[in-house]
């Protein structure tokens, strides 16, 4: 193939390379199974629920960084991936960002139940739930409802950790951004992604079950690594 013609994926770095490759392995399921059965054989037992549901599995603070609800959020993290992983592990080198994925992934994941755990103390009084729940109102039980039975998934906790790191290395470097027609550097847009999930994350608006603070943890950890690493 010519070099005017080489493909999008020629120069993928091997980490990226493979990341992607797992979560297309790992979205499979969505694409061949009824929405009932992915839910029950993939999402109820991979995807991430809080440290004192019946569902939780050690394992799902790794595996649910590889399970996705849909083609919207599959397509959005993976793209973000492709754009920034390839930079940022051509940067910092493939062991170096083989652990900034992981590690702010995990993070995320133990964030967003500690976030969790403060929820449940605030209703109950309590961080896991023993007693009976019939004295509370039907707004707290739905809140317990949610944290107890709907699972985290998506790679969006380690995505926002690299989305970090890339505006700290390259915080000059000026980027596209969808239904803006003018490019603009990382270190403004990056930090605006960034209050928007504070915003809706304390905002905790009806219909909206993003996990937040998993975003923010993720976030969170891709800053002190780079920090750690004196990376410049």
């Amino acid at each position: 193939m010519s070099a005017q013609r080489q493909s999008p994926f020629a120069n993928l770095t091997p980490v990226v390379k493979n990341l992607l490759i797992i979560n297309l392995i790992c979205f499979l399921p969505f694409v061949v199974l009824s929405d009932n059965n992915y839910q029950g054989l993939v999402v109820n037992n991979l995807g991430l629920f809080y440290f004192n549901s019946p569902h939780f599995r050690v394992w799902q603070i790794l595996t649910y960084m590889f399970i996705h609800g849909g083609w919207a959020h599959i397509l959005f993290n993976m793209f973000a991936l492709f754009s920034f992983g390839p930079i940022l592990e051509y940067a910092i080198g493939p062991k170096r960002f083989f652990n900034l994925y992981f590690i702010c992934g995990i993070g995320a994941a133990l964030i967003q139940m500690l976030v969790q755990a403060f929820e449940v103390h605030s209703i109950i009084g309590s961080f896991t739930l023993y007693n009976d729940i019939q004295g509370l109102d039907q707004m707290a039980v739905a809140k317990l409802q949610g944290i107890y039975g709907a699972p985290v998934v998506g790679a969006s906790g380690a995505i926002f950790g690299l989305l970090v790191a890339f505006g700290m290395l390259y915080p000059n470097l000026e980027l596209m951004i969808l239904f803006i027609p003018v490019p603009v550097k990382a270190k403004y847009i990056i930090p605006v992604y960034i209050l928007i999930e504070i915003f809706e994350g304390f905002g905790q608006f009806a219909g909206d079950n993003v996990a937040h603070f998993a975003h923010l943890g993720g976030a969170l950890l891709g800053f002190i690594l780079i920090k750690f690493w004196r990376l410049r």
